[in-house]
């Protein structure tokens, strides 16, 4: 028989097993609990750093250029993508020769050009190396295709927007420009060829006719490559830096610089002659660059646009004078979407 000391130690044994049983529960318990509590932790932490790198590849991924409407492809009709933060805008003036500015030209997110104005040839230094958008007269085609190898195989990223009457652009087979550009882009598939729509022609007269209170058609006179370009620049740049273009009134100066109407063709024509000839025509093709000159220099008020070589900034307007342009209210600048 087991004596009453030797009961007590073994109860004592007993309840000292049982105990370290228990804390051995309660701390392999709280282990679980705390792996489960960091697992539960870490996994949380991957979730939100998987869903902050998701969104920020969202945030990042590029998105495709806004549609600018009544611009349209010439073999696949689509209509053209583009924008730019900043955008040089090159004139076709002499007075770009000697101004150096060809590499301010070329820093700009986008330059554009308007018909056949080169860059080789020497032109670099004044009026910049790089084209990302051309736009071009109907009339300036053949001029634009007898030299193939400097404006169109040397310019793969680069979009060319041609405009003309509708009978020159039509698509049933009888338009003789648009006939003439869809061999042109079958021939060098690569080229952004782009042509704009007849509706959106028609915008561009309704803007004159709004921001000049003149009828074109009236007036006998034509649209110039120019108001195409600058427009069109409107709706594709947040800010516009313009080179080469004269202030409304700089042929009126007595003691104005003469410069070539084209800086490519320093023999041509005397830019403010030209000027001055075609603003008072009545008869036979002209434009009218003056009248025009004054829209742009009202724009510029308006918007981000700035012009340089020559330098020159529009006067502010009188207090109490709204702006206006050849007596008529400016209406909306850039044409509404087709």
């Amino acid at each position: 028989m087991k004596t009453p000391m030797v009961k007590r130690h073994g109860v004592a044994v007993l309840l000292v097993l049982l105990l370290c049983a228990y804390l051995f529960l309660v701390y392999n318990g709280s282990f679980n609990s705390a792996s489960r509590d960091s697992n539960d932790t870490h996994t949380g932490q991957h979730d939100q750093l998987r869903r902050l790198i998701e969104a920020s590849v969202r945030v990042s991924k590029p998105q495709p250029p806004p549609v600018l409407q009544g611009y349209s492809g010439i073999i696949d009709h689509k209509p053209l993508r583009m924008h730019c933060e900043t955008c040089s805008l090159v004139t076709s003036s002499g007075h770009l020769i000697g101004g150096g500015r060809g590499p301010e030209i070329d820093r700009a997110e986008c330059v554009i050009r308007m018909n056949d104005a080169p860059m080789a040839r020497g032109y670099g230094r004044d009026v910049g190396n790089r084209t990302s958008l051309r736009v071009i007269a109907h009339s300036s085609m053949q001029r634009v295709l007898r030299r193939r190898q400097e404006l169109l195989n040397a310019s793969q990223d680069t979009v060319f927007i041609f405009w003309g009457p509708s009978s020159y652009m039509r698509r049933d087979g009888k338009g003789l420009v648009y006939n003439n550009l869809r061999l042109m882009n079958q021939a060098l598939p690569n080229l952004k060829v782009y042509m704009i729509s007849w509706p959106k022609m028609l915008q561009f007269d309704e803007l004159f006719k709004n921001e000049t209170g003149k009828d074109r058609k009236i007036s006998n006179s034509w649209l110039s490559t120019g108001w195409f370009t600058m427009t069109i620049a409107l709706e594709l740049c947040d800010r516009i830096n313009i080179y080469g273009m004269v202030a409304p009134d700089f042929c009126r100066e007595p003691q104005h610089s003469s410069v070539p109407y084209h800086y490519y063709e320093p023999r041509g024509p005397d830019e403010c002659a030209m000027y001055i000839s075609h603003e008072r025509g009545r008869r036979g093709s002209h434009h009218r660059f003056i009248t025009e000159k004054r829209v742009f220099a009202n724009w510029a008020r308006t918007f981000d646009m700035h012009f340089y070589q020559p330098d020159w900034s529009p006067p502010p307007l009188p207090a109490n004078q709204t702006l206006e342009v050849g007596g008529a209210k400016a209406a909306p600048l850039v044409p509404q979407n087709t």
